[in-house]
């Protein structure tokens, strides 16, 4: 499985079992607010509230209202009195959880999640991302994307007709704790609109805010 971990420390240090299970887990700050298509990218998302409960619970909530994926806090026995409905959890975990116990508790949600889930598919203006496969097409042709240049054609075509300046696509997409200059859109752009060949034209350059996609007055969808 893929697990991201919401932790200011490494997650090993709040469920030493991870150390000894086979899954790929990438941290992200829990202070940091987390892309809203991030957590899709992931069978589920850990959230430690082993040093702070508070924040925990502050993280929970904000992901309960973005994303369908399984949401699993940890806490120490001490905070177990803490933790309502109202964080939107699926599952806890404490600190000294066996591998087993963690193994066992995460299958269970992701044979859950995968029964439950509709299709996760997003489709405008001739572009379908299939966000369960990782795969984009645009009128039937399906895109050689990097994991970023996916990420950003899902991200636009999620929104379409919206106009995003580059502080926000790179907030949204990158993350609020990549340190790069907003370059960096503009390279990303510039390189989806080459393998989006002949329908370059629905991601539109809004002189002096940023970017759009499939824009009325720039694209006429067949």
């Amino acid at each position: 499985m893929q697990l991201l971990c919401l932790a200011d420390r490494d997650p090993a240090e709040s469920l030493p079992a991870l150390d000894l299970l086979p899954h790929e887990v990438r941290t992200s700050p829990l202070s940091l607010r987390v892309p809203d298509t991030m957590p899709s990218r992931f069978d589920a998302v850990l959230i430690d509230g082993t040093l702070d409960a508070r924040r925990a619970r502050t993280a929970c909530q904000a992901l309960a209202g973005t994303t369908q994926t399984p949401r699993v806090v940890i806490l120490p026995e001490v905070a177990l009195t803490a933790l309502t409905a109202d964080w939107g959890v699926s599952e806890l975990l404490l600190p000294g959880a066996s591998p087993a116990e963690v193994e066992s508790r995460l299958r269970l949600l992701e044979r859950g999640s995968a029964a439950d889930a509709p299709v996760a598919e997003v489709q405008a203006a001739g572009v379908v991302i299939d966000e369960s496969n990782f795969i984009a097409r645009v009128h039937g042709r399906t895109l050689d994307l990097t994991y970023k240049e996916f990420e950003l054609l899902h991200f636009l075509a999620a929104h379409p007709g919206r106009v995003f300046t580059r502080e926000q696509l790179l907030s949204d997409v990158w993350g609020t704790d990549y340190f790069g200059g907003t370059r960096t859109v503009d390279v990303h752009v510039r390189r989806l609109r080459a393998k989006l060949g002949e329908h370059e034209g629905l991601i539109s350059t809004v002189r002096g805010v940023g970017y759009g996609f499939a824009r009325e007055r720039d694209y006429d969808d067949d």
